[in-house]
């Protein structure tokens, strides 16, 4: 299958792009990190390893994604849209004759499923990542429940060495209550503690931006992972990450999460974590600091929360699952 991808999101695109091309299908990334998979565009994560499409990158010279080049179009056999609701209404009345999908990420809002209803009532697909978006108000329905997924083989091997909280954000103090920095500054004020990601220079505790490969040895060395996630998300790839690999995980809960920005409430981690088998959340700070403490000084009880949370992870997550949910998918259109 030729699919022409969209995206919006570069380290999703690296996983998504790889795990279609192993597929088998003909994934080409319309301007995106990965419009040359050889060459990424963003550092963030590697190559995958395929054809330069120089055939479809001469024609992207000549579009972009609010106006795509008919001959794009033309080649494509499903058109593959991550998150952004103006790249499908800009390009509908020109490509609504192909398979379209729109694949959400966690930041659909209330707008987005008004705006794309015309789109959904003539034939566009839908792939939700999480079964908590039906708590959008004007939820507009789905085809698939498809979640993000990381590779079992890659996220693996936490040790914990290093009695130490650390979290993944990119600009965290930047973005303020969207990223809870103010809930993570306070719930590990006293404890050694690293945020991880690109703008984080403001944080007083900045590990800068990793390797991939570095990204990975973080996860497995430090003790605890402290998690207050993106909202409105209902999980993020941090998270998946986290709990593939192992690193017991100290999460908020319900109040802090769900903003009042939308009708909606999409946190998913109190469903998929149960306290004191394979991991931790609350919205009580004396909660939240008691068991990261705790979990600092007892690294057989760390390893036992982590050990349950990889199995989680790899039963929601696992990249071998995920396939099989993708494989049924297309099947069906």
């Amino acid at each position: 299958m030729k699919m022409l991808y969209l995206d919006c999101h570069s380290v999703l695109a690296y996983d998504e792009i790889k795990l279609f091309t192993e597929m088998g299908h003909e994934v080409f990334s319309l301007g995106g990190s990965y419009f040359n998979t050889n060459a990424p565009a963003d550092p963030k994560r590697p190559e995958i390893t395929g054809p330069v499409q120089q055939h479809l990158m001469d024609i992207v010279c000549q579009c972009s994604k609010d106006n795509i080049h008919p001959e794009l179009i033309e080649w494509a056999d499903v058109i593959y849209v991550m998150h952004r609701d103006d790249w499908i209404i800009n390009n509908w009345a020109k490509m609504k004759q192909k398979k379209v999908i729109w694949r959400t990420i966690g930041q659909s809002v209330p707008l987005m499923e008004h705006r794309l209803a015309l789109c959904r009532s003539e034939g566009m697909k839908i792939v939700r990542y999480s079964p908590k978006e039906e708590s959008i108000m004007g939820y507009i329905g789905h085809d698939a429940v498809i979640r993000f997924y990381k590779d079992e083989s890659e996220f693996c091997g936490w040790v914990g060495n290093e009695p130490s909280v650390c979290t993944i954000a990119q600009a965290m103090k930047k973005r303020g209550k969207y990223c809870g920095f103010d809930i993570f500054n306070t719930i590990t004020e006293g404890f050694p503690r690293v945020v991880y990601g690109p703008g984080n220079e403001d944080t007083g505790c900045d590990g800068g931006q990793l390797s991939y490969e570095d990204l990975k040895t973080a996860y497995r060395k430090h003790r605890v992972y402290f998690y207050t996630g993106t909202y409105p998300a209902s999980y993020t790839l941090n998270f998946i990450e986290a709990l593939m690999t192992g690193i017991p995980i100290v999460a908020i809960g319900d109040s802090y999460a769900n903003l009042a920005e939308y009708i909606m409430n999409a946190y998913e981690i109190p469903s998929i974590i149960q306290n004191g088998v394979n991991g931790y959340y609350s919205d009580d700070p004396d909660q939240l600091k008691g068991w990261i403490k705790m979990l600092l000084e007892d690294p057989v009880k760390a390893k036992e929360i982590g050990e349950n949370g990889r199995k989680t992870a790899i039963e929601l997550f696992g990249k071998q699952n995920i396939k099989k949910l993708w494989e049924v998918f297309y099947a069906t259109i």
